[in-house]
């Protein structure tokens, strides 16, 4: 009885709360967000700054010693960085890359689905057309098509990022437009004389929302693992930047030497934080859909 006057928004959260897999998922990634944020503070190595470096430091074991008497928790890599402070410099990147992609693909997606949804006739034909030609593809091939065109770097990466993703956010939208705009609520707005601008962002966007939340939850773990397969292919982000996949990269051919470490832990970091995105996502989708609730 108490739960009827709380707001949607703490229903939902504490439907949330009672998966522990996605408390769990929530938690580490919560861990892995933070530890990126505050990670030069913890790094006792700033792995860009490639003149602080000695090549003899290179390819030592977990627990080894630098020249200069450091400890190199993880190990390091052929360049001599220690591994674990390029892992939390890597990871604040991938995280970076992955969140700000999702959210202005999620921006150009969302505006282009409303209008798509609401106006109808040749605009929505033109935009849809468009949507689903970038969506025929593989995303794997538009961004390795993009980076070739426009070369690699941070902003390039993330460009090719959110050129892959925004098709999905736009037909999202506007089928959810499409339902919403034949609404009683909507035609009394329009009887009343509110602009038709007003009424898509302030009444038919916010159930759009839901729906948004998921999907973009769940594409930053893609975008992040689509990240590191250009980094890991020597396409995205370059030597100086290293993200999660850069690092994994640089070990690859040391792999079967026994110099493990190198690509080991990097990819179990990226590993878990997928896997802890992918958690929260599937539980906010099931939080979030209406059939799903009781």
């Amino acid at each position: 009885m108490a739960e009827r006057n709380l707001s949607p928004g703490a229903l939902a959260a504490i439907d949330f709360a009672r998966s522990p897999l996605a408390l769990f998922g929530a938690g580490i990634l919560l861990t892995f967000v933070v530890l990126a944020l505050i990670g030069h503070w913890l790094a006792p190595q700033n792995p860009y700054d490639l003149k602080g470096l000695d090549i003899m430091d290179a390819q030592q074991p977990p627990g080894g010693t630098s020249m200069t008497g450091m400890v190199f928790l993880l190990g390091s890599d052929t360049l001599g960085r220690d591994l674990y402070s390029a892992i939390l410099y890597g990871m604040r990147i991938s995280l970076m890359v992955g969140t700000i992609s999702t959210v202005i693909a999620m921006a150009i997606g969302t505006t282009l689905g409303l209008v798509a949804g609401w106006a109808g006739g040749w605009v929505e034909a033109l935009i849809m057309r468009i949507a689903d030609l970038q969506l025929s593809l593989p995303a794997i091939l538009v961004a390795l098509i993009l980076i070739s065109l426009i070369g690699p770097g941070l902003f390039n990466v993330i460009l090719a990022l959110i050129l892959v993703q925004w098709a999905v956010y736009a037909r999202t939208v506007r089928s959810v437009v499409l339902v919403e705009r034949q609404k009683d609520y909507v035609a009394a707005a329009l009887g009343l004389g509110i602009s038709r601008l007003r009424i898509m962002f302030r009444h038919v966007l916010p159930n759009c929302a839901p729906p948004l939340i998921v999907i973009a939850t769940v594409a930053v773990g893609g975008a992040i693992t689509l990240e590191a397969t250009l980094s890991f292919l020597g396409i995205g982000l370059p030597a100086t930047q290293p993200s999660l996949g850069r690092l994994i990269a640089n070990g690859f051919s040391y792999l079967m030497s026994g110099i493990y470490w190198i690509s080991l832990f990097p990819g179990f970091v990226l590993l878990a934080v997928i896997v802890s995105i992918n958690l929260v996502g599937d539980r906010l989708r099931d939080v979030l859909n209406p059939r799903l609730r009781r």
